[in-house]
């Protein structure tokens, strides 16, 4: 019984605050399921099974590829592709988010440089960091490890950080992103707009460019409110850069 009561008390956590779970028998299967993944995942990395996929930001006046964003995938021994919505929150849970982050870090910019060596023109690469890196006093030495590494040039890579790290600790994030940008780098906010954060916030921070939550935007086509609404903006001088993909923008 207090197996079982432990077990329906930790799926009530999972959900909504306030609420109350009666025990079921899919509930040990579940925390089997994912006990099994944790398990395969402490492994995925000595057995070479993460991928980076490289996604491109084309310049729609040109067609030209002007960036590329670095996406992970974990391609299982046994199970196949495993979508990111399943392993990433577990790898955050558990801290293996640190040692993939790394390796993250690490290979895309091995790639990039590989990319300059081979005569393409240099573009830059963006990769995203979670809340538990920013929170590791390494940070600052893993991006220079990785940079140092693969010798690319620090204005080729740009880090992608989520409104919610910056709602955590704004004034410690603000630290850490000015320091990054002495360095060279350029940070960028990814689903702005969830978090409710305030836009003086952006005034202190050296946001290289904004993406807004495809919340806003996923109805552009469809919506008229979402159309006259639409809150981008593009880049001017020193100003952060708000990234909208409607027509009207």
């Amino acid at each position: 019984m207090l197996r079982n009561a432990d077990s329906a008390m930790y799926h009530a956590k999972s959900h909504m605050k306030n609420n109350y779970q009666f025990y079921k028998q899919s509930m040990n299967e579940v925390a089997f399921q994912k006990l099994s993944l944790e398990n395969s995942l402490r492994r995925a990395l000595e057995r070479n099974e993460f991928l980076l996929y490289y996604q491109p930001q084309i310049d729609l006046m040109s067609g030209e590829i002007v960036g590329m964003e670095a996406l992970i995938r974990w391609e299982h021994s046994e199970k196949g592709m495993i979508p990111p919505a399943e392993f990433i929150p577990l790898a955050e849970e558990t801290g293996l988010i640190l040692p993939i982050g790394r390796w993250v870090l690490q290979t895309a910019c091995l790639q990039n440089k590989a990319w300059q060596a081979a005569g393409l023109r240099p573009v830059c690469v963006s990769v995203n960091l979670s809340s538990q890196q920013f929170k590791q006093q390494s940070i600052i030495r893993d991006i220079t490890s990785a940079l140092q590494d693969s010798g690319l040039d620090p204005k080729y890579l740009i880090l992608e950080i989520t409104e919610s790290i910056l709602m955590q600790n704004t004034d410690t994030v603000a630290a850490l992103l000015h320091d990054l940008n002495e360095m060279g780098l350029r940070a960028s906010m990814d689903d702005f707009g969830t978090g409710y954060s305030s836009l003086n916030y952006l005034r202190r921070l050296p946001l290289f460019s904004i993406k807004i939550d495809r919340s806003f935007v996923k109805d552009i086509d469809t919506n008229p409110d979402d159309a006259n609404h639409c809150p981008g903006y593009h880049r001017h001088g020193t100003q952060p850069e708000i990234a909208c993909y409607c027509r009207r923008c």
